[in-house]
C-alpha cells in the first residue's frame, strides 16, 4: 500500500486538483500556536507540506528557519512561484523517511493521515530521529474514522496515545476547539515532546 501512495499518486492528485485536504490557507490551530511562540529562531519542518500555507505564514512572520518537504514536485513548484523569496535550500523534494536534517519543531497538518496506518510506527520513529531532544511535534490528527478507503486515514486518541507514549511526552492531545468547519469535532490538537 505504501508504494501505491507514492510521489506519482500524489502528483496525479495535484494535477487533477483533487486536493480536498488543502484548506487554502494556514489553519487556525497552527496559526494560533505559531503566533504565541516568542523564539523566532526555532528550526521548523512542515512535512508533506503540499502548497506550504503553514511555512509561508511562518516565514512571513519572522520564522526564517522554516523548511518544507514534499515528494511531489507539483506543489513545491507552485510554492516557489508563489513565494520566490523563500530560501530554495529550505525546500526539500524528498521522501520524508529519507530526510536527515534535525529540527526543533515539526508541524503536522494532514501528513500523518495521508500515510497508510501500517507506516505509523515508522512515522513515530522518524519523528523521534529528526527532532532534537525535547523538540516538539505540534499539529492536528483526525479523531474519527472515515467511511471510505483512505487517504485520509483516521484513528482515535487512544490509538495515538499508545503509538506515541514510549517516545514522546504527551503535552497536549485534546479535542481541537478551533478546527476549520469541515473538520469541527473530528480533530485532536497535539503537542508531543521528544523524550531525550
Amino acid at each position: 500500500m505504501r508504494n501505491s501512495l507514492n510521489s506519482i499518486y500524489w502528483t496525479e492528485r495535484y494535477l487533477q486538483h483533487d486536493t480536498g485536504w488543502d484548506a487554502g490557507s494556514i489553519t487556525l490551530p497552527i496559526k494560533q500556536y505559531l503566533d504565541q511562540l516568542k523564539d523566532k529562531s526555532v528550526k521548523i519542518l512542515v512535512p508533506g507540506a503540499g502548497n506550504g500555507h503553514e511555512a509561508a505564514y511562518a516565514f512571513h512572520n519572522g520564522f526564517e528557519n522554516v523548511h518544507i518537504l514534499d515528494f511531489s514536485p507539483v506543489p513545491l513548484d507552485n510554492f516557489i512561484k508563489e513565494y520566490p523569496n523563500f530560501p530554495k535550500e529550505q525546500i526539500h523534494l524528498e521522501d520524508f523517511f529519507l530526510h536527515h536534517l534535525k529540527y526543533d519543531l515539526v508541524l503536522e497538518q494532514t501528513f500523518f493521515c495521508s500515510l497508510n496506518p501500517s507506516m505509523r510506527k515508522n512515522y513515530v520513529k522518524k519523528m523521534k530521529d529528526i527532532l532534537f531532544p525535547k523538540g516538539k511535534l505540534v499539529g492536528l490528527l483526525f479523531d474519527t474514522y472515515f467511511n471510505k478507503q483512505g487517504p485520509p486515514f483516521g484513528g482515535t486518541k487512544d490509538e495515538y496515545h499508545s503509538l506515541f507514549k514510549s517516545d514522546f511526552t504527551i503535552g497536549i492531545m485534546d479535542p481541537c476547539f478551533n478546527s476549520i468547519p469541515p473538520r469541527q469535532g473530528r480533530e485532536l490538537f497535539i503537542k508531543l515532546i521528544n523524550n531525550p
